[in-house]
């Protein structure tokens, strides 16, 4: 489906003329067990279903046979400053066209005729990371997409200007889908632009008309259906809901605010910390069954531990004497899983001695969403200084809104960029400064916005120039009570691959650093032992010793404010877990109160997610404020490096940071 543009075709276009013949039983059951869940999940009546076959198999589209397009002029009315203001923002200020499509069959359309379901064609298919790259290649597609969004456009050639309106207007045209089956990168959602027909139904909060995509397995093709809600005169109008699914009348006024402006700057943008219930909620989605009261067991010190595992980079490097690997799981003295363990109660009743590499609610750390919830037990509403500022798209939209609002009346820099809750390697991940492009993020998977690095602290390639970089530490937590918590004294690093700059907010290797997973992409490795004198060459006035120790602090408040409450509104205390995280950060400069760049400062929400696992959002202010995010390092590879001889107490390799102190929707 990826880069998919279809032909144009008329909307009144029909392949078999005549009345259809009536589906075989044996073919209608077939196609019913194949996509009938989905087509009750869109809302699809079973009436329309055999039709639907017929019309799917012969790609009969005769939606111009009952319905027409009409172009409507709006009447001038007198404009106060503000509406004048506003129209000259839009893309094309001159004399906007207004279309609405009509029902134009004298019988009209009756929702109980079997035949009322149409399909609409897609004009564009594309994931959002390539749109620019087709639109400059594919020949006629920006042509077309012009035209189909109201965009002067003149010329063969596709312009700079050009592309950027349609990247923009695209937005209030978009709708999207994903696929339930096959690899991360196969399941990205996918945007599409109906067909001209498709693109000219205009919304209504009391639709006539629902729609619905639709993926025809056979054909491997994607359609939006089409149905009345009711019954339809001649002349009325075909209308579909835009926030179809949402009661809220505040949500709906946000995710209808690219074709309706709202100013929402009245509106507190304030984020406090979710009620308790929010977590319950939480715990219970992700099915985990909270341990009983342990007491820790002792085992003598040559006791050799069998260990259980489906991670083959474990079993494939554990080769200490002390440790032997066991096919069988009830024969484990340890649990190293790859996938989230959940039943912490069984384990804790049957086999309170058995280690499992894995805390209980540590979702808390590892989700973006519920990672920037419990660091404003630190920072307050706003956040730490170490997480940039970041909403629930889910749940503080509106407040998003408002803020984006009220920086960019304060003409404050509003980059953010838009990541799901649990993915890694920047996989559906996006930086933009268009609000309706957030917006409308949210209707695809559940996001968290954060605000986008607009300062870096930048690292001179001499093949390149100034890139980002982002630092990885692997921190080991011993236990909750009291927290106990070890950073590896080796770092790992990443570097973007070209020069940084605050454009081309789609160009991957610019804006991102997560290069391993391309075998077509430059990778930039350095030992951390070669990077330190090199930082400090090129930042002498900033010891590698000082900003460590600042990232180590940011390490320190965060385990502090995941283990202060007790689960599920914290990480559980239970003797038996450890677990390792990889913490990847981005370094960003702290401008002071005179404006003056001041030391850089870790950021733990780094902007590109890490390895395959889930993480966690945040950022920071400078070298000493940091972007920071979390992920569950037993999904990580290792060097024999990060053995740990003894995890009582100081490691080798290993310093201490904190003294004493779906498919899941949240896999760990």
């Amino acid at each position: 489906m990826e880069a998919e543009r279809r032909p144009e075709r008329p909307p009144a276009e029909r392949s078999s003329p005549g009345q259809t013949p009536e589906e075989g039983a044996e073919a209608l059951a077939e196609f019913a067990a194949l996509h009938g869940p989905a087509l009750r999940a869109s809302g699809v009546p079973e009436r329309y279903w055999g039709r639907l076959l017929h019309k799917l198999e012969h790609e009969v589209f005769d939606a111009g046979e009952v319905f027409g397009i009409m172009q409507v002029e709006e009447v001038e009315e007198e404009e106060d400053e503000a509406a004048r203001e506003v129209r000259k923002k839009q893309p094309n200020p001159g004399s906007e066209l207004c279309y609405k499509v009509i029902v134009t069959r004298e019988s009209g359309l009756q929702a109980a005729n079997p035949n009322s379901i149409f399909l609409i064609d897609h004009a564009w298919t594309c994931r959002v990371e390539h749109a620019r790259q087709q639109l400059q290649q594919v020949p006629g597609l920006l042509h077309r997409m012009a035209n189909l969004m109201g965009i002067e456009f003149h010329g063969e050639l596709p312009s700079a200007e050009a592309v950027a309106l349609v990247l923009e207007e695209m937005w209030k045209f978009n709708q999207t889908y994903q696929l339930a089956h096959g690899t991360a990168e196969e399941k990205m959602p996918v945007w599409y632009i109906m067909d001209e027909f498709g693109s000219r139904i205009q919304h209504a909060d009391v639709p006539s008309f629902a729609t619905a995509p639709f993926f025809y397995m056979p054909q491997q093709l994607a359609y939006t259906l089409l149905w009345p809600l009711r019954d339809l005169d001649t002349g009325e109008e075909v209308t579909r809901d835009f926030a179809h699914g949402e009661t809220d009348p505040l949500i709906r006024k946000c995710m209808l605010l690219p074709w309706a402006p709202t100013d929402m700057l009245d509106l507190s943008s304030c984020t406090p910390e979710p009620p308790a219930e929010h977590y319950q909620a939480i715990l219970e989605e992700n099915k985990e069954k909270l341990p009983l009261d342990i007491n820790p067991v002792v085992h003598p010190h040559d006791h050799i531990f069998k260990v259980y595992t489906d991670v083959q980079q474990v079993a494939s490097s554990l080769t200490h004497p002390r440790f032997t690997l066991t096919q069988s799981e009830a024969d484990a003295d340890i649990l190293f899983n790859f996938s989230h363990f959940k039943d912490y109660r069984k384990l804790s009743q049957e086999r309170p001695g058995v280690l499992l590499n894995q805390f209980p609610c540590e979702n808390l750390l590892t989700v973006k969403d519920c990672l920037a919830s419990i660091a404003r037990r630190a920072g307050g509403p706003e956040g730490p200084p170490w997480l940039p500022r970041t909403f629930n798209l889910r749940t503080e939209l509106p407040q998003f809104v408002s803020y984006f609002q009220q920086r960019e009346r304060w003409g404050e820099d509003n980059h953010w960029i838009c990541k799901p809750w649990n993915l890694a390697r920047s996989l559906d991940t996006h930086v933009t400064k268009s609000l309706h492009s957030i917006i409308r993020h949210r209707e695809s998977t559940p996001k968290v916005v954060s605000k986008y690095i607009e300062s870096p602290v930048l690292f001179l390639r001499e093949d390149v120039g100034k890139v980002k970089f982002d630092i990885r530490y692997v921190v080991l937590l011993r236990s909750v009570k009291p927290l106990r918590l070890f950073v590896y004294d080796v770092f790992w690093l990443r570097f973007s691959n070209r020069a940084f700059a605050l454009n081309d907010l789609d160009d991957y290797e610019k804006h991102f650093t997560v290069m391993n997973y391309d075998p077509d992409v430059v990778l930039k490795q350095v030992h951390c032992e070669e990077f330190i004198p090199e930082f400090e060459k090129q930042y002498p006035e900033f010891p590698w010793t000082d900003v460590q120790a600042e990232i180590f602090r940011a390490f320190t408040e965060l385990f502090q404010v995941a283990c202060a409450k007790p689960p599920p509104l914290g990480l559980c205390d239970y003797p038996s877990s450890r677990a390792m995280y990889a913490v990847d950060l981005m370094l960003k400069w702290d401008n002071g109160p005179d404006g003056k760049r001041g030391a850089p400062s870790p950021d733990p929400n780094q902007q590109a997610p890490p390895l395959p696992a889930s993480h966690m959002p945040g950022e920071g202010r400078g070298l000493r404020q940091a972007v920071l995010w979390l992920e569950s390092a037993r999904n990580l590879g290792w060097g024999k490096c990060l053995r740990c001889r003894d995890c009582r107490g100081r490691a080798a390799g290993w310093a201490s940071v904190s003294g004493k102190s779906s498919q899941d929707r949240r896999p760990v």
